[in-house]
């Protein structure tokens, strides 16, 4: 694994050891950032079930001012402080090692607002993906015009939440997919 583009191209990131880390592969978080590039400069980005932090740091690496990362997995959290700890990105980092809705509850309380979401958990793990992206409908934590983009498995679907949180797009790669959602509210 490696970061595509920006001022850390081409640096590779530290993996945990096993197989129990499914990283987000290069070319699908190349396809991801293709795709969201215009919204990032300057952006309020979080990486949910960040994993090494490769989607949160390809962020940083491309010009997001901030990027909250939640994680709480052992060894891929290990991972990730290395990493963040490798390219130095001080105060733009943020990890939150309890998980993803105590962050995003943390996040509601400080009023921050974020213009791109990704979420990845374990593509097993429905529960995970219905009640992050319950969370990110019904709560004042989306800047207007946000995007949240889900990473999943490509022949499970992912529910559908909220009206107010509305998918648009996807792409596949092999056995993965994106799935784009904006939000029908206003902050």
């Amino acid at each position: 694994m490696r970061i595509i583009a920006g001022k850390f191209r081409s640096q590779p990131l530290l993996s945990p050891k096993g197989r129990n880390t499914r990283p987000t592969s290069d070319r699908l978080r190349e396809t991801l950032f293709n795709v969201l590039a215009p919204r990032i400069p300057d952006a309020i980005f979080a990486d949910l079930y960040a994993g090494t932090g490769a989607v949160g740091i390809e962020a940083l690496s491309r010009g997001a001012r901030e990027v909250y990362f939640a994680e709480n997995a052992k060894g891929p959290l290990e991972a990730l402080y290395r990493n963040l700890q490798r390219f130095a990105v001080g105060e733009q980092a943020q990890v939150e090692s309890v998980g993803t809705l105590f962050l995003l509850r943390r996040l509601v309380e400080l009023g921050v607002h974020l213009d791109v979401v990704f979420l990845d958990p374990p593509y097993n793990d429905h529960r995970g993906y219905e009640t992050t992206l319950r969370f990110l409908a019904e709560q004042p934590i989306l800047a207007a015009g946000a995007i949240v983009v889900a990473e999943h498995a490509r022949r499970s679907p992912l529910p559908e939440v909220s009206s107010l949180l509305q998918s648009y797009r996807r792409i596949e790669q092999g056995e993965a997919a994106l799935t784009f959602f904006h939000c029908n509210k206003n902050v």
